[in-house]
Order: structure tokens, then C-alpha cells, then sequence
């Protein structure tokens, strides 16, 4: 018997209304059970995300199960008599694709959308699994282009004898993708599956690739799952280097927008008004001038001369061979070195002072040092410098701070361990920082990235694509305006609207998608969707699904662990499918907490519950 022929053992019902790519599909009386034996194996007969197919002449019509009712239950819905006979079993489908299959090659034509539509009346048929498996097949041969292969083998679909299922991560990542599912439902080790997959990739035989991955970890958990594949740059480790793993990031506080410095320096908690950030925005513009060697250093002590010059005190004024024009020109957001104490010595000496006729004198009183917002400043800096957790970030600028050339090889340069393996995924270690850091820091990592995509040549961003992975992306991009978190807002958004023609691509890893800001989810194009049972989860979800496919979601309560539904421009078609097993070496350390196993173990001593104590107060 030959794939995709008319055959009468797997009828099913026949249409009973088309409704644009959806059609409503009556069961036929001899369907007493859901399901169908044929040649030896039993198919299900309305499994939510199954395939079926209508044959119009030479072509066939695909489509996906989303729905499966008793006539009566709509009748009553309608508030319509429910009629003795009314037993009948209702399916619908929604249409996706078409195809024609050629006898004599033995070759599937398989065309995405439906330009042909079926009539009522017209048969249903069940597809066999040989038939599913040519369809995905026929779908992925047609995403292959030139000579290189962006198909990237990461799962396998369900219901099609474990064909294997890739993923073109040219238009999955160029164009952005998203994978969320709740706790527990493989999310993390999805996406340790994904990126293991593209570094086994090889798009040309005998080429060895080598992604640009860095990944925004907030529960340290990714480390274990790549090895002496990955380098992990810890910001902040309260137990001296855990495992062994990782190593120091440097990441100075002078690479932030002063934007980032201000939400840094001012904080949620206080009263952002225009006198606070007009204190950041000059003493960081007076700053970074100074480091550049446009204007002369702030004081560093009262009562010195005021110029005579009709300029404010606190004005910058250019040194000697300097003009004005270069001063006005001067681009404060750029990512130039300056001197945290440069700055506050301009906040101290020339903002915060009394002026006489012609000198500066003594600071103002503490009264005017709080009412005018300067005390607060100096204050948070103070414990921002203080604070193990940035020290990472608020080192002092000295002969021994990183350049911008160190700071972006961290992420992207070509990085060897001591086999001279490479090291190709960035881990950026950011548990234990609290929110407000991890969002100004966030913020800086999203923008510095795109800054360096902005100024390559065309044939530099070629041999360079990055991508950012934002686990747990609801924290540093939520659908609410927390002012920690607006930085990092801002600069996500920005990678999601314009990064595909930079070439810099975004995953967004989320357990709450219905949390993550509206702007940036829907600009993702492909979306990798696990067991979700939270209700507003999914009908958010269903509202960005592509390919008119939101009836999908029915599916998303029950799905099995590791499984998913793939859809968008990254996959060949859409699909239900199961994420490659990994072993236990290359897994995120994300194990749940085994409470009946712990609670069977001895307590912890006093002597150990003070080891931990002082690690917390130390």
C-alpha cells in the first residue's frame, strides 16, 4: 500500500462546516471507540494535536485536532433542545499545510498555509505514522538552503515513530525565540538540550561550530550542564567559589548608560526626582569628561575660587587647548572609563556647596544635603562601594581595570581551557544579587551587546552572531514598570525589535509568561511551549501563537515531562514533540528538593548550623 492513498480503514468522519483554515468534522457512526486499529497498530481518534488529512483530488489537506465535543454539549451551550439523536461526536480542525504526493518518486510536495480548502461532506482520514513521519521529513528538506545546513536536531515528534525533530536556527534565533513551561516541566533541561544540540552541530561535514551563547543565569544552575564547554563568570559567590566552578567577572560600573548609573545610585526605594537624577547626570558627564581630558578635576576640598565666567559652579568648563564644541559633543552614554571618586568629589565640592560672591565654601547643611537629595546619593554610593555582592562592579578605576576590548572578549572572544578545548557558552552566574543590581546589570550586558553588534561591519557581524539567553526573563523584563527594572526593559526591547539586523539573537526562558512585557514576547517568533497549567499562562500564550494554531493550548495542561509544543518560523511545521534525553553530567543542576528523603537524614548540628551562620553574616 502506498503513503498518503485514499484508504477506507481510516476514514473518520466527514465535514460538516468550513470556517476559513478551520474545519468542523462529524465522527462516523462505525467510530464506537476513539481509536482505530490499523496494519498492527492502534491510532487515536481525536487526540488534542494530532494530524488528519482531507484528500481534493491529486492534493492533500493537513490539519491538527484542537477540539473534540458531543453535539449535545454545544446544543445546550446555544440553549437550543437537546434532540434524542443528538449524540454525535464533534472534532475540530484547524488547517495548516497541503501537499502532493508524487507516486513515482516517492516524494512529498509539501507546501506550509492552505490555498486549497475542502468542502462539507468531504472525508477525513487518520494518517499513519509512516505518513506523519514523510510529512515532517518533506517539511524540514525545504528549510535546507545553499551549502550549509541550519538544521539543528533537538527533539523528536511525537506520534511519527520518533522522527527526528530540528530546528533551523537561522530563523529561530534571527528572529527570536521563547521557551516557557512551569516548574518542573523540563524548561532548564530543554534549553541545555537546545544549546548541547548546536554545539554537536555541524552545518558543513567536518566543520566544527562554534556558537556565541551567553546566558543570564539567575539560580546558578547551568555551570554543571556544559562543562569544559562553557566558561561561568560568577558575580557574587557567598560560599567562596562553590564546586569549584567559575571565575570572576569583571564588569566595572563605568559601562553603564547613565541611566544604569542613576537607577543604580538613586534606588527604588527613593523619591526619583528631577534635582536627584540632574545630580547623577552632571557629576557622571563632568566624570567621564575629566578621564577624557576635556575638563579640569573637581575640587577636593571647600573654599576655592568660583571662575568668573557667567557659567554655573558646577558647569563643565574645558582645559586649556579645549574648546566648547567638543564639550557639547561629547557623548555621555558611550562606555568610557571614569572615576567613581572623581564623581563624588564633583557631588561634594561643586554641587553640594554654599556659594559666596566669588568662592565656594563650606558644604550646605544637612538639612540642604537631604532636602536636596545629596546626602541620599552619597550615602548609597557609599554602601554601594561597600557591598560584597557588586564588588565585581564597583572597583575603583586603577592601572589594573579591565578595557572595553577585555570586557567584551569575556562574552564573545575565543576562549580556551586547559585541553584547548573551546569554551563557547558565556554563563553569567548572577545568584545572590539582589533585584535591584540584577536589572541595571541585566541592562548593561543587553545594551553593551547590542553597542558592539552596532559598530561591526557587515562582514564582521557575519562571523559573529550572538545570542543572549534571559532565563527566567519575567524578572528582568515583567509586564509592570518597576524602576529597577526599567533599564533592563528598555534594553531587551531593543534586541527584540532591531537585534535580527544587528545579528544578535534573544531566548527568553520563563515559567510566567504572562509576565514577561507584552513588546518584548511578541516579538518572538518561534516559541518552544512545555507543560503549562496556570490558565492566564496559557491564554496569553494563545494570543502570540503563529499559524492560527492557539487551539493548541488545549493540549498545554497535559502535556508529558520533556515534552513540548514547537511552532513558529524556527520549526519545519508545527508540532507536538519530545526533547532529546540528556545524561545526568549534561543536565542544569535545577533538581527539585526531595523533602521525604531529607526528613529521614540527621539534622543539622548546632556546629554545622553555625558554619552557615556565619557565611551569612560574613
Amino acid at each position: 500500500m502506498n503513503a498518503f492513498d485514499l484508504i477506507p480503514d481510516l476514514k473518520i468522519g466527514h465535514i460538516v462546516e468550513v470556517s476559513g483554515t478551520t474545519i468542523r468534522v462529524e465522527l462516523s457512526g462505525d467510530v464506537t471507540e476513539l481509536t482505530r486499529a490499523y496494519e498492527g497498530r492502534v491510532y487515536p481518534i481525536g487526540q488534542i494535536g494530532s494530524m488528519v488529512k482531507v484528500h481534493f483530488g491529486r492534493r492533500l489537506i493537513f490539519g491538527f485536532v484542537t477540539l473534540l465535543r458531543m453535539r449535545s454539549e454545544e446544543l445546550e451551550e446555544i440553549g437550543k433542545p437537546i434532540a434524542p439523536d443528538a449524540d454525535q461526536r464533534l472534532m475540530e480542525v484547524e488547517l495548516f499545510a497541503e501537499g502532493v504526493w508524487n507516486v513515482a518518486d516517492e516524494k512529498l510536495t509539501f507546501i506550509r498555509g492552505v490555498t486549497t480548502y475542502p468542502l462539507p461532506r468531504q472525508s477525513v482520514q487518520l494518517l499513519t505514522r509512516e505518513e506523519t513521519a514523510r510529512i515532517y521529513s518533506a517539511a524540514e528538506g525545504q528549510q535546507k538552503h545553499g551549502d550549509y545546513s541550519p538544521l539543528v536536531p533537538f527533539a523528536s515528534y511525537v506520534g511519527a515513530d520518533n522522527a527526528v525533530c530540528s530546528a533551523n536556527v537561522d530563523k529561530m534565533l534571527g528572529m527570536h525565540c521563547a521557551v516557557l513551561g512551569s516548574t518542573g516541566s523540563g524548561k532548564s533541561g530543554a534549553v541545555a538540550a537546545f544549546l548541547h544540540s548546536l554545539l554537536e552541530h555541524t552545518p558543513e561535514p567536518e566543520k566544527v561550530s562554534h556558537p556565541r551563547v551567553l546566558i543570564i543565569d539567575p539560580h546558578g544552575e547551568y555551570g554543571s550542564a556544559f562543562k569544559s564547554r562553557s566558561v561561568v563568570y560568577r558575580s557574587y559567590d557567598p560560599l567562596g567559589n562553590e564546586e569549584g566552578f567559575g571565575c570572576p567577572i569583571r564588569l566595572p560600573y563605568w559601562l553603564m548608560s547613565a541611566d544604569e548609573f542613576r537607577l543604580l545610585a538613586i534606588g527604588k526605594t527613593e523619591r526619583e526626582a528631577t534635582s536627584q537624577n540632574n545630580i547623577i547626570y552632571k557629576a557622571l558627564t563632568h566624570a567621564r569628561m575629566e578621564k577624557a581630558g576635556l575638563v579640569e578635576a573637581a575640587p577636593k576640598g571647600y573654599d576655592v575660587d568660583v571662575p568668573d565666567d557667567g557659567l554655573d559652579a558646577d558647569a563643565p568648563r574645558p582645559k586649556a587647548g579645549i574648546n566648547q564644541e567638543q564639550i557639547a559633543e561629547f557623548d555621555t552614554d558611550k562606555p568610557r572609563p571614569f572615576s567613581l571618586e572623581e564623581l563624588v568629589n564633583h557631588i561634594r565640592y561643586s554641587q553640594a556647596v554654599n556659594l559666596t560672591a566669588s568662592r565656594k565654601t563650606k558644604a550646605k547643611s544637612a538639612t540642604d544635603l537631604s532636602k536636596e537629595g545629596f546626602r541620599s546619593i552619597l550615602d548609597k554610593l557609599t554602601v554601594l562601594r561597600r557591598d560584597p555582592r557588586i564588588r565585581f562592579m564597583m572597583e575603583e578605576l586603577n592601572d589594573n581595570s579591565p578595557s572595553l576590548q577585555h570586557v567584551i572578549a569575556q562574552l564573545v572572544g575565543q576562549l580556551k581551557d586547559e585541553e584547548g578545548d573551546d569554551q563557547d557558552i558565556r554563563i553569567l552566574d548572577i545568584s545572590g544579587l539582589p533585584n535591584e543590581v540584577a536589572g541595571p546589570l541585566t541592562a548593561m550586558l543587553a545594551r553593551l551587546l547590542f553597542q558592539y553588534k552596532v559598530y561591526q561591519t557587515s562582514d564582521e557581524r557575519k562571523r559573529d552572531p550572538v545570542v543572549l539567553v534571559c532565563e527566567e526573563a519575567h524578572r528582568y523584563v515583567p509586564d509592570r514598570g518597576d524602576a529597577e527594572y526599567a533599564a533592563a526593559q528598555t534594553a531587551i526591547r531593543r534586541i527584540a525589535r532591531e537585534g535580527r539586523k544587528y545579528g544578535i539573537g534573544l531566548m527568553l526562558v520563563s515559567q510566567r509568561p504572562a509576565d514577561i512585557e507584552s513588546t518584548v514576547i511578541s516579538q518572538c517568533g518561534t516559541w518552544l511551549v512545555l507543560r503549562l497549567t496556570n490558565a492566564a499562562d496559557q491564554q496569553h500564550v494563545s494570543r502570540f501563537l503563529p499559524d492560527g494554531l492557539s487551539g493548541m493550548t488545549n493540549a498545554l495542561p497535559n502535556l508529558a515531562q520533556q515534552e513540548a509544543i514547537f511552532v513558529g518560523e524556527g520549526a519545519a511545521m508545527p508540532a507536538r514533540v519530545r526533547i532529546r534525553d540528556l545524561p545526568k553530567n549534561k543536565l542544569p543542576k535545577s533538581e527539585t528538593a526531595k523533602f521525604a528523603k531529607g526528613w529521614i537524614l540527621d539534622r543539622l548540628t548546632e556546629n554545622e548550623i553555625a558554619t552557615v551562620a556565619a557565611r551569612m553574616a560574613g
